[in-house]
């Protein structure tokens, strides 16, 4: 493995005075409806609105002397370049992100914001790594490419959350995450696994981009082969070479969840819980209600879902009004179908 535990206690140093604590919540309606004693880790309220501050602050500081020489550039759709753009911005230095066209206006301004350069790339997996490669070659070396998910300073400092949810949560059972590129369940897992091997780690994923799921039925990394269109869109991105090797030996099961239910479990979280998560945290949530995820997990156990991110575009919620569901009429149906969709 590319980390070890060591790796996660020196992020935890690293960002302990810069990232926050985040809470975790609770709601006596998911409980019910679930049938799970639920623990929702808040990551949204994190610094840039997501887990991934964690990581790339935990980068910035482990390489800051050879990032002042050698800029960085990241491919991102928003949050991993949020927070790196935040993270050289704190320690002093140059910040370059590639971002496809469509990417969610209020994430662009917020790069923009911290100072980072961006240029803009195709919306798919290739576009963002040509674009990326493009940037450090016309800079004949200057400028170095780092991964959002797989570089291991990255998966080491997604590693820390479980510190926090092993001191907030008593008798934890299993967390679910949801996976792109891995490097979040990867840190996750890892950590959990050294300090308590018998909490399960539960993957989740858009059916669209079901590469994790695939990959760990083949057992073998088997990447998607095309871009995936789901509206979880942090989550277009296949696991990669690093985080796989972690994801084979440390995740025991993934959830794979269609469209229509990620839109009613983000709608879900809104509505009960009045947190605006964004669509790629509602995935982990639509795994939560899943009739799979009974299969996996005995009723009443101690669950925490991992609340990845908070960064929604408000002015693109047209999915919203292509999901003609009641919420409280869907409560009451999922209640009374034991708990799952």
């Amino acid at each position: 493995h590319v980390i070890t535990f060591n790796d996660v206690l020196e992020a935890k140093q690293n960002i302990i005075n810069e990232s926050y604590i985040t809470p975790v919540m609770t709601s006596t309606i998911i409980n019910k409806i679930s049938q799970y004693d639920v623990h929702f880790k808040c990551e949204l309220f994190q610094r840039t609105g997501s887990f991934k501050f964690r990581g790339m602050f935990n980068l910035a500081t482990n390489h800051r002397r050879d990032f002042i020489d050698r800029p960085v550039v990241i491919a991102s759709s928003g949050n991993a370049g949020q927070s790196l753009a935040l993270a050289c911005k704190l320690h002093k230095i140059p910040c370059h992100v590639v971002m496809p066209e469509t990417a969610t206006p209020t994430k662009r301004e917020a790069v923009l914001g911290y100072g980072a350069l961006v240029t803009n790339c195709t919306d798919s997996e290739k576009g963002r790594t040509d674009a990326a490669n493009a940037v450090v070659e016309e800079s004949n070396g200057a400028i170095r490419l780092v991964s959002p998910s797989q570089t291991p300073d990255v998966i080491a400092g997604a590693g820390t959350i479980t510190l926090e949810l092993i001191d907030q949560i008593a008798n934890l059972q299993a967390i679910i995450v949801p996976v792109g590129g891995g490097g979040m369940i990867a840190g996750i897992a890892l950590a959990a696994k050294h300090l308590n091997p018998k909490i399960k780690i539960i993957g989740a994923e858009p059916a669209e981009a079901d590469d994790c799921y695939q990959s760990k039925l083949n057992n073998r990394r088997t990447p998607l082969n095309k871009t995936p269109i789901t509206v979880a869109d942090a989550l277009r991105t296949s696991i990669g070479e690093n985080t796989w090797p972690i994801i084979r030996d440390c995740v025991d099961d993934v959830v794979i969840v269609g469209e229509e239910e990620i839109k009613i479990a983000t709608k879900l979280i809104w509505h009960t819980m009045k947190l605006m998560i964004e669509p790629s945290s509602g995935v982990g949530v639509a795994a939560l209600l899943s009739n799979q995820l009974k299969t996996m997990l005995p009723i009443g156990s101690s669950v925490s879902v991992i609340l990845c991110g908070g960064n929604v575009n408000l002015d693109k919620l047209d999915w919203l009004t292509q999901t003609n569901v009641d919420i409280q009429s869907l409560i009451g149906t999922i209640a009374s179908n034991d708990g799952g969709f």
